[in-house]
């Protein structure tokens, strides 16, 4: 007797009929198996319905791990569909960063799941999560595959929207000149399920030009991947009450009807806490808030001195409480401690403040104020707006004896980091 083909069948001899079977009837499936053959199931085409053949085929990618690779094709129509499955869910996330600069760098064997996100940074380009099903490919299979996905549907855009339909062929114009390499590009592939992979040609040793981080899902993320969320912690009750926003019962102070005043406390980085008052009432529209400080009197004063030397200046956070007084020495102004009250704003907000104070001043820009007081107020003015606007440089001046003001350093990270 001639022995069949590698990893036919094999049944019982007529002379073993009814022996007991010396051998187990099943081997262990594994993606090493040389003689292992494709799986063929029939299966209905997604695109005119007849049936079709899928194979399935359980392969090892060199220091990735084992995948499903399942392949249809329609003998009717020539539709043609590859996926992959990937088993389970890993442990963490995982970021593939791929610097690519060249020819080889498009031939690299990528692992794209479905649930993966992949972006270009140089185009601002990004292909979403659950957009495409995973897929065993290149690199330059990736940028192929997003090109097919663009060009689907320009016959229709052309006939509906034609500039819409101009701007992608612009598009897909910069798609395709990737292909070619002309200059270097990043290509970041974003996995919460930590099962897409991209090559290193150069394993087991370090690949320059790729960068792999792991990392904990996101409760977003995990509820995508239909994972259950972990309980959150309780927070005990004094948490609970910095969370909360307090409401009270006032009066409103410009037309004296009930109005209501909300109240938080809130954590200022690198300072410390304040409560925020504010007032709205629904009568009158007015609103009014006020900043007060979280803690004691410092047991030192502060005196902050700011040079303006950059629009940018404008957008600083600032908390001037009650006990602080304003100086400005270019424009030979003051503003006294109980001025303006505690607020929390900007530094453009509080200037603006002083400026709406002194212009709406019926006794320094009225009818019955001094014209040499009137002009000095509205220079005063203009050169406060310069100031605001960044066309004239001043020193800014908070002095508070208490020691609860506060003017953000936007360079604080920096030194942080340093």
């Amino acid at each position: 007797m001639s022995p069949g083909p590698p990893g036919a069948a094999v049944g019982p001899s007529p002379s073993a009929a009814g022996s007991p079977a010396t051998g187990p009837l099943f081997r262990p499936l594994s993606a090493e198996d040389e003689e292992q053959q494709p799986t063929e199931i029939e299966s209905l085409c997604m695109n005119c319905y007849r049936n079709g053949t899928t194979r399935l085929l359980l392969t090892k990618i060199p220091f990735f791990r084992e995948i499903i690779v399942s392949s249809f094709f329609c003998e009717h129509c020539g539709w043609n569909n590859t996926e992959i499955c990937s088993g389970r869910i890993q442990d963490q996330g995982v970021r593939y960063t791929l610097t690519v600069r060249g020819q080889e760098d498009m031939n690299r064997e990528v692992v794209k799941t479905d649930s993966a996100t992949t972006r270009i940074l140089e185009l601002d380009f990004e292909i979403p999560a659950f957009s495409q099903k995973g897929a065993l490919t290149t690199v330059e299979g990736l940028i192929s595959r997003a090109i097919s996905g663009l060009e689907q549907d320009q016959p229709t855009r052309r006939a509906m929207e034609h500039a819409v339909a101009e701007r992608i062929d612009v598009f897909i114009g910069k798609l395709k000149d990737l292909k070619q390499v002309a200059s270097p590009f990043t290509l970041i592939i974003d996995d919460p399920s930590g099962n897409s992979f991209v090559e290193n040609p150069h394993a087991p040793q370090k690949d320059d030009a790729l960068v792999i981080t792991h990392y904990n899902r996101t409760p977003q993320q995990a509820e995508m991947l239909g994972l259950q969320a972990e309980a959150p912690e309780e927070k005990s009750e004094e948490e609970d009450l910095r969370n909360e926003v307090l409401q009270f019962n006032t009066n409103c102070p410009e037309c004296n009807a009930p109005a209501q005043t909300n109240m938080k406390l809130v954590q200022i980085p690198h300072f410390k806490e304040v409560i925020i008052m504010a007032t709205n009432c629904e009568n009158c529209g007015h609103r009014t808030n006020e900043v007060k400080s979280g803690g004691a009197v410092e047991p030192l004063g502060t005196k902050i001195t700011l040079h303006i030397t950059d629009p940018s200046d404008m957008t600083r956070d600032l908390l001037k409480s009650e006990t602080c007084s304003v100086e400005i020495p270019e424009l030979e102004f003051e503003l006294g401690m109980a001025v303006l009250g505690g607020k929390f704003t900007t530094l453009e907000g509080l200037l603006k403040d002083i400026r709406e104070l002194v212009t709406k001043n019926p006794f320094t820009l009225g009818d019955s104020s001094n014209p040499n007081q009137t002009e000095k107020l509205q220079e005063f003015s203009q050169k406060l707006e310069q100031i605001i606007e960044g066309k004239m440089k001043a020193h800014f001046i908070m002095n508070d004896p208490a020691g609860n003001s506060y003017l953000q350093n936007v360079y604080v990270k920096m030194l942080t980091l340093k």
